[in-house]
């Protein structure tokens, strides 16, 4: 049994802990928003999660230095623009000197910093033992029901691939291990891109033929881009890679994908992430991605687009007959 201090009560953290909690492990999240952790705490349940309840073992605080009291494991789920200040206060009332396991998927703006790095920064230790992350094919409203899901740990070090294997296996949650803690990452992020450009294309009526088009140039882009963070170019084949980018890109329950569609349908950008009323992690990672694949002149047509009809206010119409005018070339994976 461990002592985890969950960082973030969104449905993902919310269902994360739930399983960590059922797993008997001592469980306090952590969330900024003072009502929400009092709602949390008197309801048991997660107002975007209505039909489900959290085990009665886990603790609900707004006060971080409560949860990270005897703490022997961080386990975070913050959106991924909040990975750096969380930290931050976190370093202000303590070390981080216990194993911090990411399950936020996303690249830091300005830095291009998959969110493994950002930590390794901010403790002034590269590569260090003690940052893993989990990532995958995952809806948290499926995984606190208990429906079949496979995912992937990585961690710089073997032993903390093996704890995070151990903490959140149950016989409904498969977790594969995979090394390349990078490629994992870089992969979770960059699939919520491409499944905006997705959600875009169904709004549009453009067919299945499009989207499955814009999937399979979308992992072309990808693996494209990964060498620039020296990531293993088939860890995108993987769950990691993918898988999530066959969820995200599919479901109707992803936000991103979702997001996309109500843009195509007529919502402004802002309008559309009102709409969800939950972190879009594709609307911030776009930027960080065109941004990597400008400073080393990969080209990134799909995210470009994408950032285009978000930031530039490009109708997506547009953006759809731009990357159909682009040049033929060879294909090569």
């Amino acid at each position: 049994m461990k002592t985890i201090a969950y960082l973030g009560a969104g449905t993902w953290g919310f269902s994360l802990a739930s399983l960590l909690a059922n797993n008997h492990h001592r469980v306090t999240v952590w969330t900024r928003d003072l009502t929400l952790a009092a709602l949390l705490q008197q309801t048991r349940s997660n107002p975007n999660l209505p039909q489900s309840k959290a085990p009665d073992s886990i603790r609900f605080t707004s006060n971080l230095q409560e949860a990270l009291t005897g703490a022997e494991i961080i386990v975070e789920s913050v959106t991924s623009s909040g990975i750096r200040p969380v930290f931050q206060e976190v370093l202000s009332l303590r070390d981080i000197d216990i194993p911090v396991i990411l399950t936020s998927k996303g690249i830091e703006q300005g830095t291009g910093n998959l969110l493994p790095e950002v930590i390794a920064e901010l403790i002034g230790v590269e590569d260090s033992p003690l940052i893993g992350c989990l990532s995958g094919p995952s809806l948290a409203g499926e995984v606190i029901c208990n429906r079949p899901t496979s995912v992937v740990c990585s961690a710089y070090d073997a032993e903390l691939m093996k704890t995070i294997h151990e903490l959140f296996t149950t016989p409904t949650f498969r977790i594969y291990p995979n090394a390349d803690i990078r490629g994992v990452c870089f992969g979770g992020a960059m699939k919520n891109i491409i499944a905006i450009a997705c959600g875009i294309a169904d709004g549009l009526g453009c067919g299945d033929n499009a989207k499955a088009a814009l999937m399979t140039r979308g992992l072309h882009e990808m693996r494209k881009l990964c060498a620039v963070k020296q990531c293993k170019p088939e860890t995108l084949n993987g769950l990691s890679g993918l898988g999530d980018l066959c969820l995200t890109c599919l479901s109707p329950h992803s936000r991103n994908y979702r997001y996309g569609r109500l843009i195509a349908e007529g919502f402004s950008p802002e309008g559309a992430r009102q709409k969800i009323g939950m972190a879009v992690e594709g609307v911030y990672s776009c930027v960080s991605a065109r941004e990597l694949g400008r400073k080393f002149s990969v080209p990134v047509p799909i995210t470009e687009a994408t950032f285009a009809i978000i930031y530039e206010g490009l109708h997506p119409y547009d953006a759809v007959q731009a990357l159909l005018q682009r040049s033929i070339k060879e294909e090569h994976l």
